[in-house]
């Protein structure tokens, strides 16, 4: 296997910049430009030099041993003044190996995977941490890095294999009298894990959405201040404003922090009916997001009729109460009234919503536990059967075992690792 080297901070120029060597050569490769490698663990101060001897830079050089590292090889890691010469001539030399060579993107991360020092969830948290903007993104993240999933997924997995030897041996033994009938406890086995799994898949799509970020719709009739507040809300003038109604008619995104949690606001086009085709066609597209977003916010007064309807936690605020007597409780996106307020109703009907997270954030997580699900179903149906259906019930029982294998990576994801990897940057 090549050694590789890359770079593990951000290009350009910077304080710190550094370069990771990892492979059966690094240690190899560290000892003939900077000379002694420190011991194991331990940081040392070195002279990197190319191979003519001339010296490239100073710089901090920490040397991790395999299987202790981070791609379960041997690792160096150099920490150099972050000039983009200083770098661009360090790689050069490394490049100037016998079997030595760039890393791909992400490669340093899919060694790890090889060398079980991470699960495929845990590869998939990592990349998550990395892309995460928000509080909440960071934490559900770190979760997954840090193997719950995994975990719990193994726990999973033992009790499904305790099942199947149970049935196996019911099996294996069908003409001889079995002095205890496991059904009991394989049927306890099941249900406790199929529960289990439900429960994960429902908090998924909460899950994915952190991920992604939820969406709010901001809907109302036509001049109703739907961009004005868009723009209060977002500190910025993301959104044209005029006296004249139907200015809004593609919808319009601004993504922000909220509390914590990415949130991606829509101001819609004003809802009325409209013989401008153009309007018209915005019209339908912000009905058609408004019914899909996670939350809406309707710009409505007390006996205002919109073409939709609010439901379940959707926010029903007056606005312009600067233009309203004073008594009137509403919001006003041009002095600021109530948005505060708003804020945090919207910070609490998503944080409460975020409370449910569950381990998996992944489609893919989820297609793999729906699938589980399913053959857990089956395996049910199978057992209620009789004893001379046991031999299927084994069957969907490990095909249930090898959907939550691949949730984890263990088997039938070759085909999907260059993806994930493929947005990994090359120090990664």
């Amino acid at each position: 296997m090549n050694t590789i080297f890359a770079q593990a901070t951000a290009p350009g120029r910077a304080g710190v910049s550094v370069v990771r060597l990892s492979g059966p050569d690094a240690q190899q490769i560290a000892s003939q430009i900077c000379s002694p490698v420190p011991d194991a663990r331990l940081a040392g101060l070195r002279h990197l030099k190319d191979l003519d001897g001339e010296v490239i830079d100073q710089a901090l050089v920490l040397f991790f041993p395999g299987p202790n590292s981070f791609t379960g090889e041997d690792v160096v890691e150099f920490h150099l003044h972050g000039s983009i010469a200083v770098v661009r001539a360090v790689l050069n030399v490394l490049g100037q190996f016998p079997n030595s060579r760039l890393a791909e993107p992400g490669e340093f991360t899919r060694r790890a995977l090889e060398n079980e020092k991470m699960d495929l969830a845990q590869i998939e948290g990592l990349g998550d941490l990395i892309e995460a903007e928000t509080e909440a993104q960071r934490k559900q993240a770190f979760r997954v890095l840090s193997g719950h999933l995994g975990q719990r997924v193994e726990s999973w997995r033992s009790d499904l294999i305790r099942a199947a030897a149970l049935l196996e041996a019911t099996i294996d033994f069908a003409d001889e009298d079995v002095p205890v009938d496991v059904t009991p406890e394989v049927r306890s086995l099941l249900s406790g894990v199929r529960t289990q799994i439900v429960k994960e898949v429902k908090g998924t799509k909460v899950a994915e959405r952190v991920r992604s970020g939820f969406e709010v719709a901001i809907v109302g009739a036509p001049n109703a201040g739907k961009s004005t507040l868009l723009n209060a809300l977002a500190g910025r003038d993301a959104a044209i404003t005029s006296e004249k109604a139907g200015t809004t008619r593609d919808i319009i995104e601004v993504r922000m922090d909220l509390g914590g949690l990415p949130v991606t606001l829509l101001d819609t086009a004003g809802l009325r009916d409209s013989d401008d085709d153009v309007e018209s066609i915005g019209i339908s597209r912000a009905i058609e997001r408004a019914e899909t977003a996670d939350l809406r916010v309707f710009l409505a007064a007390p006996g205002d009729s919109l073409m939709i309807s609010p439901s379940g936690e959707d926010i029903v605020v007056t606005p312009k109460v600067d233009l309203l007597p004073a008594s009137t409780v509403g919001i006003s996106g041009k002095t600021g009234v109530g948005i505060p307020e708003l804020i945090a109703q919207v910070q609490s009907v998503l944080a409460q919503r975020a409370a449910s997270v569950g381990l998996a954030t992944h489609l893919r997580h989820r297609k793999s536990l729906e699938q589980a699900a399913t053959f857990l179903d089956s395996v049910f149906d199978v057992l209620d059967r009789g004893p001379d259906q046991y031999d299927i019930a084994a069957e969907e029982l490990r095909s249930a075992i090898r959907a939550l294998e691949a949730l984890v990576g263990r088997i039938d994801v070759e085909n999907l690792l260059d993806e994930i990897f493929a947005n990994f940057c090359l120090g990664k």
